[in-house]
C-alpha cells in the first residue's frame, strides 16, 4: 500500500471514530452549561384610593424584586428565579418559581428571551431563560421572602430601572417592560390588572399606567364602536339582563364592561 493510501486509510478510520451513535455517545465529550435558571419579571399595578375624593385611585406599575442572601451579589436586589431541575422543563421551572413567590399559578406567564452573554454570572456558564408574569396586586399582599432571599419587595418600575440590579437583570427588566408595553396596546392583557367588571375609565387608566405616553381623547368611542375592535368588550348585565353600573369612582354612575375573550386580528396594513 502506498504512503498516500496509508494516510487516506488512517483518515477514514478517524472519521469513523468521530461518527457517534446511540451506543458510543457520551455527554462528557461536550461542554455543557453550569446552570439554566428561569428568571421571572413579575409585574403588578398597585392602586391607592384617594382620600376624600370620589375618583379613580392612584395606580403605579411595580415589579417584584428579591434581595439576595448569598454570593454572588449578596445584598443586591434581583429578579426572582431559580435553577431548572433536569426532570422539568424551563417553563415548568418558571411556573414553579412563580407559585413559590406569589402562591398562584393561574396568571399570565409568557416567555421573554434567553440571556447567554459570556460572564453574565460569576458562577460560570449560566444561560438564563426569562419570563414575564402579570399578577393582580391582591395576590402579592402577603408575600414573604423564601429561604434563599433576605427580603422581597415591590418597587415602582421607574425606581427599579434606576437601581443596580444583580447579574444582567436590569437589561431583562427593560426588555420585559418593552414587551408588556407593546402588548398593552395590541392585545387584551390589561384584563390581568382589572376586576372581572370595570368601567372604561379604569381600563384607560390601566393602559396609561403601563404606557404613560398613550393618549387617546376618543378612547371610549373607539373601543366601543370601531369595527376592528368590535366584540372585545361587552356591557355587564345582571341575571335579569339589566345593565350594571357603578359610581364607585364618579358622582355619575358609569356602565360596567367585561372582556369577552375575543382577540381581534389586527393588521398594520388594515
Amino acid at each position: 500500500m502506498s504512503h498516500q493510501a496509508d494516510n487516506e486509510h488512517e483518515h477514514g478510520n478517524e472519521q469513523e471514530q468521530q461518527i457517534e451513535s446511540a451506543s458510543t455517545y457520551t455527554a462528557s465529550n461536550y461542554r455543557t452549561p453550569d446552570g439554566a435558571p428561569s428568571d421571572i419579571v413579575i409585574f403588578t399595578i398597585s392602586s391607592r384610593e384617594r382620600a376624600g375624593k370620589k375618583a379613580l385611585p392612584d395606580r403605579e406599575l411595580e415589579v417584584l424584586l428579591i434581595q439576595r442572601k448569598r454570593w454572588p451579589f449578596e445584598g443586591a436586589w434581583a429578579l426572582p428565579g431559580g435553577f431548572c431541575d433536569e426532570n422539568e422543563s424551563i417553563y415548568d421551572c418558571a411556573r414553579r418559581e412563580l407559585v413559590e413567590e406569589t402562591g398562584v399559578d393561574s396568571v399570565h406567564l409568557e416567555y421573554l428571551n434567553v440571556y447567554s452573554e459570556p460572564k453574565r454570572d460569576p458562577r460560570g456558564w449560566i444561560i438564563s431563560h426569562a419570563f414575564c408574569a402579570l399578577v393582580h396586586e391582591q395576590y402579592l399582599a402577603d408575600r414573604k421572602a423564601q429561604d434563599d432571599a433576605a427580603d422581597v419587595r415591590l418597587f415602582p418600575v421607574r425606581e427599579a430601572l434606576a437601581m443596580e440590579l444583580a447579574f444582567d437583570h436590569g437589561r431583562i427588566l427593560r426588555d420585559a417592560l418593552a414587551r408588556v408595553s407593546e402588548k398593552m396596546l395590541t392585545t387584551t392583557i390589561a384584563k390581568e390588572f382589572l376586576p372581572d367588571e370595570f368601567t372604561l375609565g379604569e381600563l384607560y387608566q390601566v393602559i396609561r399606567t403601563v404606557v404613560p405616553d398613550f393618549e387617546e381623547r376618543n378612547f371610549i368611542r373607539k373601543i366601543t364602536s370601531t369595527r376592528a375592535r368590535e366584540g372585545i368588550l361587552e356591557e355587564a348585565a345582571d341575571e335579569e339582563g339589566k345593565r350594571k353600573r357603578s359610581n364607585k369612582y364618579s358622582q355619575r354612575a358609569a356602565q360596567l364592561y367585561r372582556f369577552t375573550g375575543y382577540e381581534p386580528k389586527l393588521s398594520i396594513y388594515g
